[in-house]
């Protein structure tokens, strides 16, 4: 749960929850007025961060867990970067078109032994050729596993198209032992209040339709380094 130093907006939980989730206009009003207010005080630009805290579900089974990608209809506010693993010429040419980093199969064993470019990995949204993601498990998985950063294999997509969504794409995933909340990044705060409005929309329909509206308790936003006003 986070702390009363991070706790910001809180977002009403209405009975509109059940065919998904639109911020109520005096919501969308306050947030708006926080995000002005606290724009530009950093010297970086703060994303936009929201928690969701649920009620009545037993994290400790796995089954109850969230693991869940979202693809935000604004995107996160900031340039991805995207690798590609393909050693097919056809598929490495279209991921180099569509701005990805494409690494074959040659390069990555290289990577494994190189602790600077492991680390460089996590700088990235990466997607694989199929074929070679058995490759890719034995080479990388010991370090990219834990830390949720696998590749998603390229299946039945278009390679731009999948560059393109992948930049959009947030993960929610239930952490720690049985703690009922998930953090996610909804924008940053160049983006507009409407933009971040309607990516937080879409992060909570897809939750609620996952877990149903009962079991969400409450629901908070922050920028990264905020300071906390409570809306409700």
């Amino acid at each position: 749960m986070l702390s009363d130093r991070i706790l910001v907006l809180i977002f009403p939980i209405t009975a509109a929850l059940q065919e998904g989730f639109r911020m109520e206009k005096e919501t969308l009003d306050k947030v708006s007025a926080f995000i002005a207010e606290n724009k530009g005080s950093r010297k970086f630009t703060q994303s936009v961060e929201l928690a969701i805290n649920f009620t009545g579900i037993d994290m400790s089974k796995q089954t109850n867990r969230l693991n869940m990608e979202v693809k935000l209809p604004n995107g996160k506010g900031k340039a991805q970067k995207v690798m590609v693993f393909a050693d097919d010429k056809n598929v490495a040419a279209k991921a180099s078109a569509a701005g990805a980093q494409v690494v074959s199969g040659q390069e990555m064993q290289s990577m494994a032994n190189d602790k600077m470019k492991l680390a460089s990995l996590l700088n990235y949204e990466m997607l694989a050729q199929p074929s070679l993601m058995p490759q890719i498990a034995k080479a990388l998985g010991q370090f990219l596993g834990p830390r949720n950063k696998m590749p998603k294999p390229l299946i039945g997509m278009e390679v731009d198209k999948a560059v393109g969504d992948i930049t959009r794409s947030i993960y929610i995933r239930s952490k720690g032992k049985y703690l009922p909340t998930v953090h996610c990044i909804v924008g940053n705060e160049s983006m507009g209040v409407e933009m971040i409005a309607a990516n937080v929309d879409e992060v909570l329909g897809a939750v609620i339709k996952k877990v149903g509206k009962p079991h969400v308790k409450s629901v908070y936003m922050k920028l990264t380094m905020s300071k906390p006003i409570k809306v409700m």
